[in-house]
């Protein structure tokens, strides 16, 4: 891996006169982000339970990283299991066939699968896509001259792609956070592989994911859920998500406005999020957060999935922004929900020796599922029912 501050400097150079103001963002930005106390271990009490300075600390921040929560096992795992992905994507955006002439990774998919961009873009800001909430458009760095037309930038469903995603879907300790903060009937949300590939890497708007329950009269912190980041190979600020601190708390966010009072789309007081391999980071959905094009050495490869509580999907009309829009009923809850089990299941396969999380509605429901080639087969298409609010 390239040194941070030769990322730093290739990036800042995309920017031109403003290189200097980038620069310094960037280096202000690491720093602050690696001053705040809400990165360590997995940690639990004495009965079990998540460490309460975790639980503050992310209430408080609306992000927490919980460093090295990946075995080494299971990020070797992810990283050949990606690698067999890659060499199975479509030769360009929109072939039906990968280089060796089989059919491409989600080229027959009803649901979301692979999605491209033009190097360097920013695809989604100032659009209508995903309900208009990338309300501005990013900077987009001129690409080199031998930069691809298109690159993959999103890969929607992973689970059904990748048994190594499968078996960190059912990490004993993440589920345990998920319970702590969503209670223990917690629901699934949806499930993507970021891609930032080096010099190539789009960059995603400031946004703020959550949709349906701005105006909730009960609206809360933790109404939109979170997403795990799971970081296959690190996270820099040159490449990385970035955050606003805090503003998970505070409803729905004037970005247009907050960018013009600021003059600038580099927002005082962000903070990137700065991971090693194998760190696996809690995001609220709320927090503005946002990521700039990949303009240096680095790749990032995040595996995303997210978790809600089920009094915010449950009887809700769902965004249509993963999924199409549907009621949320008790038996399609149910039928997403059995993913959990399957994640569970994998996971004592594959490490017999931890113990396994136990799903309350699994237990109450007497469901034991167990995760074997068929029902890996079956999870074709399962992203159909997402959970989108």
């Amino acid at each position: 891996m390239q040194n941070i501050r030769e990322s730093i400097e290739a990036c800042a150079a995309y920017y031109g006169e403003d290189a200097d103001d980038v620069r310094q963002y960037l280096i202000e930005g690491q720093k602050r982000a690696l001053d705040l106390p809400n990165r360590g271990p997995l940690r639990f009490n004495d009965k079990g339970k998540v460490h309460p300075d975790i639980l503050e600390a992310y209430s408080t921040y609306g992000f927490y990283i919980f460093e090295n929560a990946l075995r080494e096992e299971e990020l070797n795992d992810l990283k050949n299991d990606l690698e067999a992905m890659r060499d199975n994507f479509p030769t360009e955006m929109g072939a039906q066939t990968d280089a060796k002439g089989r059919p491409a990774l989600g080229a027959n998919s009803k649901g979301l699968a692979l999605q491209w961009a033009k190097p360097l873009s920013d695809p989604l800001g100032g659009t209508a896509i995903a309900n208009g909430r990338h309300q501005v458009k990013l900077f987009e760095p001129e690409p080199k001259e031998d930069a691809p037309p298109a690159t993959p930038f999103y890969l929607g469903g992973h689970l059904q792609f990748s048994t190594a995603c499968l078996v960190t879907y059912g990490h004993p300790g993440l589920l345990k956070i998920a319970e702590a903060i969503n209670g223990d009937d917690f629901t699934p949300f949806h499930e993507g592989l970021f891609i930032k590939d080096a010099g190539l890497g789009a960059a995603v708007s400031w946004h703020q994911d959550g949709d349906t329950h701005w105006d909730n009269p009960d609206f809360n912190e933790d109404i939109h859920g979170f997403n795990f980041m799971g970081q296959v190979y690190g996270s820099t600020a040159v490449n990385g998500v970035w955050v606003m601190p805090g503003t998970h708390k505070h409803g729905r966010v004037d970005i247009v406005k907050l960018i013009a009072d600021a003059g600038t789309e580099r927002l005082p007081g962000a903070v990137p999020i700065i991971c090693n391999p194998g760190d696996v980071v809690i995001n609220n959905r709320q927090i503005l957060h946002g990521s700039f094009a990949n303009t240096g050495f680095e790749t990032r490869v995040s595996v995303n999935f997210g978790f809600h509580r089920r009094s915010s999907v449950l009887n809700v009309l769902g965004a249509g922004i993963h999924a199409e829009a549907s009621i949320f009923d008790e038996d399609f809850i149910k039928q997403r929900s059995r993913v959990i089990g399957l994640g569970i299941s994998a996971r004592k396969q594959r490490f017999p020796d931890e113990v396994p999380y136990e799903y309350v509605p699994d237990i109450n429901a007497q469901y034991q599922p167990v995760w074997n080639d068929k029902t890996m087969a079956a999870l074709k298409d399962y992203n159909l029912m997402d959970l989108s609010i």
